[in-house]
């Protein structure tokens, strides 16, 4: 499922497409803007979302065989909660 998948399957539900993609990109943009910040967004049942540090390291180019520094940077992190991991493994909500 895409972006668009996701749209249309809640535009089903609200009865308006419009909607429904204000909604999902508010949501998204929601997110998105407040982990970049290095606040958490915890969605009870559904997940975490955060910010994690990942620590310099040295690399290496498989083609060259070079060593490479790589910087320590940011990425966005997610952890599934309980109930999305029960409705994975077991199918049950």
């Amino acid at each position: 499922m895409n972006k668009r998948d996701l749209i249309d399957a809640i535009s089903a539900r609200l009865g308006d497409k419009k909607t429904a993609t204000e909604a999902v990109n508010a949501v998204l943009e929601t997110i998105q803007t407040t982990v970049a910040s290095g606040d958490k967004v915890a969605i009870t049942g559904f997940g975490v979302f955060e910010k994690s540090e990942r620590a310099a390291r040295t690399a290496r180019n498989p083609a060259t065989g070079a060593t490479i520094n790589v910087p320590a940077s940011f990425v966005p992190k997610f952890r599934a909660g309980a109930d999305f991991k029960a409705l994975v493994n077991d199918g049950k909500k």
